[in-house]
């Protein structure tokens, strides 16, 4: 893969070649792609969607939003660390082509913006209630209607593709989604395979999947661009844009770093026992600051700057380490993963799914929510097959005239009709959701 034709400023519909020494520098392209998704009103959802604890009261614990606009912080410092590093090894990608240092960090910034914008109500649990419908509930009636690839999207429901969806997907005078540079899109897609087969290997691109079978062929338009490496001759599968390697690292030392943070001003993990494993991440701490601050939320605050900044710079260095492999495909796992705080990392991950994951309030937030999306689902599951089937009822009729005129319906394709469904209940805050669900039980007008 080559960089030049990594940073593609295409988006969709373009006719003519965008090049970079043409480009506006008081509002450059990558960075119009960070506006875009900051103004969409699905990145305005995430306000109210679950990170790790769901419907939190207190203002400690991380929502979506929060949560991505740290990764997206994160993102910005260290594709600007590793972009200034790259000039440096190709400076032909400054000489010729016109590229800057903060283009890596615009990229970046903005892919890791819209990480989590395609993930439904009620954090990881909401994903699996969405496929658990499918797999195991009334939803798998609809197989028999449905291809192996698209069943296959339903019973694995997956974020980073509804999210891949949410950016790219078409609408009347909306062509293109919101119109992202092919860079971005690229640097988002951290699993660059269609749902089958199911982890085919033990590649980090294998893990999930990252398209739904509806955005296959504006997948494989981005993919052809950017020069993606070809995976595989009997399924669509590509190697990795490398910036999205960067994009997984920002999410992984906030989520990491953050969450554990999270359970410990919540009181769920003791601050002493907490302190001594941020410490091991830490470089030059301040001993007479640190021993001025006086609370417990002044002092993790302080040792998880200092932890992220570690992180930041172990990540840019790996990366570098490893970019001829990653650009020849020969990468195959996470950045973090071959880092010297591994141990650590896992360490710090282990308490917080002992501590905070697992924790009573979480677990029967969880509960909760699994049920009312499953409710959800069985009404507008049911609507989506008789719209297909040309026999929707009263109750039908009246559901789909409340829905949103994005939500579209039509009776020659189950899959199109079961996946606006899904699109337009991934989209519900949890609040939402909740309130949906009630009014659907006729508890609240």
């Amino acid at each position: 893969m080559l960089w030049e034709q990594l940073l593609s400023l295409k988006r969709f519909g373009d006719t003519n070649k965008r090049l970079r020494k043409e480009q506006d520098e008081t509002r450059l392209g990558f960075e119009v792609d960070y506006d875009r998704i900051i103004f969409s009103s699905e990145f305005r959802g995430l306000q109210d969607k679950t990170q790790v604890v769901p419907l939190s009261k207190t203002d400690f614990v991380h929502t979506r939003l929060t949560h991505s606009l740290e990764v997206s912080v994160v993102g910005r410092s260290l594709g600007r660390k590793v972009g200034k590093l790259l000039l440096e090894k190709h400076p032909h990608l400054e000489n010729i082509h016109g590229y800057q240092m903060n283009d890596f960090g615009a990229i970046v910034a903005a892919a890791a913006l819209a990480h989590d914008i395609g993930n439904p109500p009620f954090g990881h649990s909401g994903e699996k209630a969405i496929g658990a419908y499918f797999k195991d509930g009334d939803g798998a009636n609809f197989k028999s209607h449905l291809t192996d690839n698209e069943y296959q999207d339903l019973c694995d429901f997956e974020g980073n593709a509804n999210g891949f969806k949410i950016l790219t997907e078409s609408r009347e005078g909306r062509e293109g989604g919101l119109r992202l540079s092919y860079a971005t899109l690229g640097a988002f897609m951290k699993y660059p395979k269609e749902s089958l087969p199911k982890k085919p290997t033990n590649h980090i691109v294998d893990k999930k999947y990252g398209f739904f079978q509806s955005e296959k062929n504006m997948f494989s338009d981005v993919a052809s661009e950017l020069g993606l490496t070809k995976r595989s001759n009997d399924y669509l599968s590509f190697q990795r844009h490398p910036l999205a390697f960067l994009v997984e690292a920002a999410d992984d030392i906030c989520y990491t770093i953050i969450d554990f943070e999270d359970g410990i001003n919540l009181g769920l993990i003791q601050e002493e026992y907490a302190l001594e494993y941020l410490i091991t991440l830490v470089k030059n701490i301040n001993k007479t600051k640190y021993s001025e601050l006086k609370t417990t939320e002044d002092r993790v605050s302080y040792l998880r700057a200092l932890a992220i900044g570690t992180l930041i710079d172990e990540a840019a260095s790996l990366f570098m380490k490893h970019e001829e492999g990653i650009l020849a495909g020969e990468f195959e796992t996470a950045l973090l993963d071959v880092s010297k705080y591994k141990a650590q990392i896992k360490d710090i991950i282990d308490i917080s799914v002992n501590n905070v994951y697992r924790s009573k309030e979480v677990i029967n937030k969880e509960i909760s929510g699994y049920g009312i999306l499953n409710q959800l689902l069985n009404a507008y599951g049911k609507m989506a097959f008789n719209s297909f089937e040309g026999n929707m009822s009263n109750y039908d009729n009246l559901l789909l005239n409340a829905l949103p005129e994005t939500v579209i319906l039509t009776n020659d394709s189950l899959y199109k009709n079961v996946m606006a469904v899904c699109l337009y209940i991934s989209k519900l805050s949890d609040t939402n959701a909740m309130l949906l669900h009630q009014k659907l039980k006729g508890h609240i007008l």
